[in-house]
């Protein structure tokens, strides 16, 4: 019987042994490392993992070359998981460290279409809606001549026809929970928007979710 603990012990041992040395973080490897590991870790969809080397990355070459490649490479990999935060976080980065007039209204560009694939569901988040249309109408003062600006013009319309699709949800459950001043003063900004006459088509919300958007 001792025996068979004093196995099991060992056993145990070996096996977290095994793990510690798996896990051992590694140190002061060179850029191309942590730059090889990152885009390895975005293949196998490890996005978790892939921040992580780029701390390590940005600790411990922050001059590199392949700092700027690494946050847009990034970016880009959070946007296609729908994790739009981090994708922000990459990008506000990028340009505080290397924007320039060559590169930032794409990467402006690329924030703006960050915060417009943040609305798969219509009646959610107004102020980030807001905060959103600011900021594309702001892209389009700041780069008129931009190749980026027919896509911000075309996120635009379709964020300023989402804020009037909301407006027109908000007064309704105003007047429905008997709120008239509420309601009329939404009623007044729907009457001066150029989007009144605008023939669109209101998205398509679950039953499940439509008990909830509509009361």
């Amino acid at each position: 019987m001792k025996i068979a603990n004093v196995l099991i012990v060992a056993s145990l041992v070996a096996f977290m042994s095994g793990c510690a040395s798996k896990d051992k973080e590694v140190f002061n490897m060179p850029a191309t490392y942590w730059y090889e590991e990152i885009a390895k870790e975005i293949k196998n969809q490890d996005l978790e993992k892939a921040d992580s080397l780029y701390t390590s990355l940005a600790s411990e070459h922050i001059e590199s070359p392949l700092l700027p490649e690494a946050m847009t490479m990034l970016a880009n990999a959070h946007i296609q998981d729908e994790e739009y935060v981090l994708a922000n976080f990459y990008l506000d980065e990028y340009l505080k460290r290397y924007g320039s007039k060559a590169n930032a209204d794409h990467v402006r560009y690329m924030k703006i279409k960050a915060n417009y694939e943040a609305f798969p569901n219509p009646n959610r988040n107004q102020q980030l809606l807001i905060d959103t249309i600011t900021q594309t109408k702001d892209f389009l003062a700041r780069y008129p001549n931009s190749k980026f600006r027919p896509l911000a013009e075309t996120v635009l319309v379709r964020l300023e026809l989402g804020e009037y699709l909301l407006d027109t949800n908000i007064k309704d459950l105003y007047e429905r929970v008997d709120k008239p001043e509420a309601a009329k003063s939404y009623e007044e900004k729907l009457n001066k928007s150029s989007l009144g006459g605008a023939k669109s088509i209101e998205p398509a919300i679950p039953w499940y979710r439509s008990w909830f958007e509509k009361q």
